[in-house]
């Protein structure tokens, strides 16, 4: 895994980073530590990561704006801030989780559990992806957001329009910060449950999922059970 900080006192920077290699252990191969954002910006344009770790305030600037860069990104973001109002505006944007300053090791392993348990949903808060188009950051909101399409390194959004934009992380990083409603039905789609109506089972262990407006997407047989309780509980 490789992780980096981004953080503007030298002091946390040091404790974090000391945390993060005690922590991680075996999972870390490489870490490095900015403590200005235009040198953070510059690095991860350039280098893909796993994991970054986050200040919302570095040198009196909002971090905002990394932090919807960073959200369209291949790679999870915790945030660690003492600006403990903003968690909400953060989890909107995807990310893995909030730890609020002055933080203790114990609250930090926690945040690396959920990039380390790539099953779970950690997602409940997040209302929309950010994903990079034209040299901008745009925003989707989840409503519109039929299902995803994995596409090797990286994903494609298919909006109920047909619309389709492409997205910079995995089907497997994607649903992690995706609510409940968000399923992986098959290796290579996530569906919104609530866009779906009909499980279609076949002859010969074949299903498919058909949304309101007919299309129909294949379920993956050892994904059906999972599928069948959506609609039945």
């Amino acid at each position: 895994m490789i992780v980096v900080i981004v953080e503007d006192e030298v002091t946390v920077a040091n404790r974090i980073e000391r945390l993060t290699r005690d922590l991680l252990n075996e999972y870390l191969t490489h870490l490095k530590v900015f403590h200005h954002f235009d040198e953070a910006i510059d690095y991860l344009e350039k280098t893909p990561i796993d994991l970054l770790l986050l200040d919302l305030n570095i040198h009196g600037s909002d971090g905002f704006d990394l932090l919807k860069m960073t959200a369209a990104g291949s790679y999870h973001t915790i945030i660690i801030s003492a600006y403990e109002e903003k968690a909400v505006d953060a989890f909107a944007y995807g990310v893995l989780d909030f730890v609020p300053k002055p933080f203790t090791k114990k609250r930090l392993s926690k945040a690396f559990q959920r990039i380390l348990d790539q099953h779970a949903h950690h997602g409940s808060h997040t209302k929309y992806l950010a994903y990079k188009k034209s040299g901008a950051i745009e925003r989707i909101s989840l409503d519109r957001i039929k299902f995803i399409r994995g596409a090797d390194y990286y994903s494609e959004i298919v909006l109920d329009n047909g619309d389709c934009e492409i997205h910079s992380k995995t089907l497997s990083k994607l649903i992690v910060v995706l609510p409940t409603r968000f399923a992986r039905v098959h290796k290579s789609y996530i569906v919104n449950m609530q866009k779906a109506r009909r499980l279609q089972v076949y002859v010969g262990s074949r299903y498919e999922l058909e949304f309101t407006d007919g299309e129909c997407l294949p379920v993956g047989r050892t994904r059906y059970r999972e599928v069948k309780e959506r609609f039945f509980s």
